[in-house]
């Protein structure tokens, strides 16, 4: 397997922190925007989407700003892959943006750009912030 390379991706959204912290934390909040649907035992979720599954462990978060989260393989075992969500506040302005940080194969890293680029403009729908 090919090592996939790191990105990362910036949209400005106009939302208050602690709001988007619940929808890039809970199960419920990702389920309205990044996956069919989200179930999570502990630190493990299982992220649904038409016929694929797939699971990952929450390693970090820290309230009102970031989550983090590792893909495990077939077996349940830890990748060395993960993907980040974080929320920034630009203290002067107080422009909010979400930062997303991922991993793909070289020659589908733009494809899952536009995969991001799509789930964000769901979640500014789901929120309001379009």
């Amino acid at each position: 397997m090919s090592d996939k390379i790191k990105y990362e991706l910036e949209f400005p959204i106009h939302a208050s922190t602690s709001m988007l912290y619940n929808y890039i934390s809970t199960p419920s909040g990702l389920s309205e925007w990044f996956a069919d649907n989200v179930n999570s035992r502990g630190e493990f979720f299982t992220f649904i989407w038409d016929d694929s599954e797939e699971k990952a462990k929450l390693i970090s978060k820290r309230s009102g700003e970031r989550i983090k989260f590792r893909w495990l393989d077939e077996d349940g075992n830890e990748s060395e892959y993960f993907f980040e969500i974080k929320i920034q506040e630009d203290e002067i302005t107080k422009d909010v943006s979400i930062v997303v940080i991922d991993f793909a194969e070289e020659d589908e890293v733009e494809e899952s750009k536009l995969l991001w680029e799509n789930q964000i403009s769901d979640l500014k729908h789901v929120i309001g912030s379009v």
